[in-house]
C-alpha cells in the first residue's frame, strides 16, 4: 500500500477571519538556504509584500537558515491563511528556483491558531530569541531577519522586557512527543 501524508489540517474557515497563527515553514531537506544573506532578505520582503496583499499584520517573524517562523493575524473577515502561506511559497520558491535551481521549500507548513491562553507576546519572544537560542547571534536584536510590523521588538528585546527563557507549552508537548517516537523507534532497532 502506497504511503500517504496524514492531513492534520482543521477545516478551511479555521484559518479564515481576524485570528493570530504561528507558522513554521521549513526548507526542502531542512537544507541551511538561508545561510545565503542575499537569500534571506529576499524571502522577508516577500513575505512583508505577501502579508500586505493578504490582509496580515506581522506581529514577528525571523528567518532561520533551514526554516522561517511567523505570527501573523489576520486584519480583517476575508483574511485567509492558507492563501496568504500558498501565494508566499509560490513567489519565494519561484525566485530560489531562478537563482539557485533548486527546490525551496518542503511541501507544507505547520501552523497553530493562537487561542486565549497563548500569548502573542510569548509567542513572538519565542520567535525572536530563536537565533540567540541557536548561537546565531547574542542578542535577539541583532539578528538582521527577524521583525515586526506591530511592535518596536528591537527595543523590546534590548530593554530586558522580553523573558527570552519563554516556553511554549504545545511545542514543549510535540517535542516530547517526537523524542518518545523517537526513543521508541531506537529500542526496537537494537
Amino acid at each position: 500500500m502506497p504511503w500517504q501524508r496524514r492531513n492534520t489540517r482543521l477545516a478551511r474557515e479555521n484559518y479564515q477571519g481576524r485570528q493570530s497563527y504561528f507558522v513554521t515553514i521549513c526548507c526542502d531537506f531542512r537544507r541551511p538556504y538561508f545561510d545565503e544573506a542575499v537569500v534571506a532578505q529576499g524571502v522577508v520582503d516577500l513575505l512583508i509584500e505577501c502579508a500586505a496583499r493578504d490582509s496580515f499584520q506581522l506581529h514577528a517573524f525571523c528567518v532561520m537558515p533551514e526554516h522561517m517562523h511567523v505570527l501573523a493575524e489576520g486584519g480583517d473577515d476575508q483574511s485567509d491563511l492558507p492563501e496568504f502561506i500558498r501565494v508566499f511559497k509560490l513567489r519565494t520558491a519561484f525566485a530560489f528556483r531562478k537563482s539557485h535551481g533548486r527546490r525551496l521549500w518542503e511541501m507544507s507548513s505547520y501552523e497553530h491558531i493562537l487561542r486565549r491562553p497563548d500569548s502573542v507576546e510569548a509567542v513572538a519572544t519565542y520567535i525572536w530569541w530563536n537565533p540567540v537560542r541557536r548561537g546565531l547571534c547574542e542578542r535577539a536584536e541583532n539578528f538582521p531577519f527577524s521583525g515586526s510590523q506591530t511592535v518596536d521588538w528591537r527595543r523590546r528585546c534590548s530593554g530586558g522586557s522580553l523573558d527570552p527563557s519563554v516556553r511554549l507549552l504545545w511545542i514543549d508537548r510535540e517535542r516530547a512527543r517526537k523524542a518518545a517516537s523517537n526513543h521508541g523507534m531506537k529500542e526496537r532497532s537494537e
